[in-house]
């Protein structure tokens, strides 16, 4: 069962979240984009810098957030990617997240603005966050990073695109990884394992929902790129040399199966894995910074990549 905030803010989400499905890229990004919450701890970083990062095809928004303490010391570089559906969000609506990451890890985040659906399919949000994982480490002495201790994150979408980047990176001759952080993130469009079936409806993120952020991201036939895993990292034909992985699932959640199942993959693989599985937690809620219930599983979260990134895991 819920606890009582998280079940009162899943009601409150299951009647006010706008009918998505319904509606055009533009106009679930303008009704999602009006329920945003100005952050209110702007104080909890050293600083947080809105760059430019040049892509094929044009240029894409990132925010640097760098947290307090010495100027002397390298920190964890942490590439970030926010969920949405690959449809809608933004750097402002995951700013909060991102502040308490970077503060947490003691690690320098680059949230990444990769450019939406539909009307940039796939794959240009991978090659998007591929080009910023670039572009940040090209400036680990202006940035003030550890080259040995770099990571991709994200949640949902973005996790799907922290996976498929981890992937790029294994398979274009870099930036070596210390590891990736999918909070749970979105695997595989097929959209038919059990959890689908018994998470339909009624848990914010629907079945109709993901189907249609698929259908936006690849087009209503849903035809993969080639290769298939810039869209769908379990379609990949090896997971072997990916980096080591947090994999945080939550549990009433359709892609609870798809999160656990990659989480399987990757560790047949010889992939470290550490897998999360949070039982009473509905999907998005680790990223609702005002929500007490998320609040242990982010705590756990910030340890394991501090881990992660310290290399006490391998």
């Amino acid at each position: 069962m819920l606890d009582t905030e998280a079940a009162g803010f899943l009601a409150l989400l299951n009647e006010n979240f706008p009918l998505v499905a319904t509606m055009s890229g533009a106009e679930a990004r303008a009704a999602t984009k009006a329920r945003q919450v100005p952050p209110t701890n702007l104080d909890d970083v050293r600083s947080a810098e809105d760059v430019t990062i040049e892509v094929v095809g044009g240029t894409i928004g990132a925010r640097v957030y760098r947290p307090h303490g010495p100027d002397d010391v390298r920190r964890p570089l942490v590439v970030f990617m926010h969920g949405g559906g690959f449809v809608f969000c933004d750097l402002e609506s995951h700013d909060s997240f991102c502040r308490q990451l970077a503060r947490e890890v003691d690690a320098v985040v680059v949230s990444v603005d990769y450019r939406l659906a539909p009307e940039h399919r796939a794959p240009t949000a991978a090659e998007d966050a591929y080009a910023a994982l670039l572009w940040a480490c090209a400036r680990h002495d202006e940035l003030g990073t550890d080259p040995d201790r770099v990571a991709v994150a994200g949640d949902s979408a973005g996790g799907a695109l922290a996976a498929v980047v981890a992937l790029m990176a294994r398979d274009r001759g870099g930036p070596a990884l210390a590891g990736q952080a999918l909070l749970g993130p979105v695997i595989d469009p097929a959209c038919d394992t059990p959890s689908y079936d018994t998470y339909a409806d009624g848990w914010f993120n629907t079945r109709a929902n993901m189907e249609w952020y698929w259908d936006q991201y690849l087009g209503a036939d849903r035809a993969l790129p080639e290769p298939p895993e810039l869209a769908a990292p379990a379609r990949a034909a090896s997971h072997a040399g990916l980096p080591p992985a947090v994999v945080v699932v939550t549990g009433a959640d359709p892609l609870a199966d798809e999160g656990e199942r990659y989480a399987a993959q990757l560790a047949a693989a010889g992939v470290p894995v550490l897998t999360r599985i949070h039982p009473m937690l509905f999907h998005g809620l680790l990223t609702f910074m005002t929500l007490r219930a998320g609040a242990s599983a982010r705590e756990l979260l910030y340890a394991d990549l501090r881990a992660l990134l310290n290399q006490e895991n391998r």
